[in-house]
């Protein structure tokens, strides 16, 4: 992974490559490899994961389909709140 550091701002540079590795679930897997994982805790995580990945892409097909609504997408709130008193929610 490479991350370029422009005008000296090395801060904006490790903000870059927190993302990067975050996205690509680094910091994930580094957590799980901390202790050993039994196999059989092993098969029931991936198993659970696979199951996790199924229904998103079973829910993402039924919403392209339109058997069910979209979620709601919420704008960000304000640091005093403003976006609930403007009925963004």
């Amino acid at each position: 992974m490479q991350v370029l550091v422009r005008d000296n701002n090395v801060d904006q540079a490790l903000r870059v490559l927190k993302k990067k590795m975050q996205r690509e679930g680094v910091f994930r897997e580094m957590k799980r490899r901390r202790f050993y994982e039994k196999p059989s805790e092993k098969a029931a995580r991936e198993k659970s994961e696979a199951l996790r990945r199924a229904r998103k892409l079973a829910r993402k097909q039924a919403v392209r389909d339109g058997l069910i609504a979209a979620p709601r997408k919420t704008l960000p709130e304000g640091r005093n709140g403003a976006g609930a008193a403007r009925g963004f929610r």
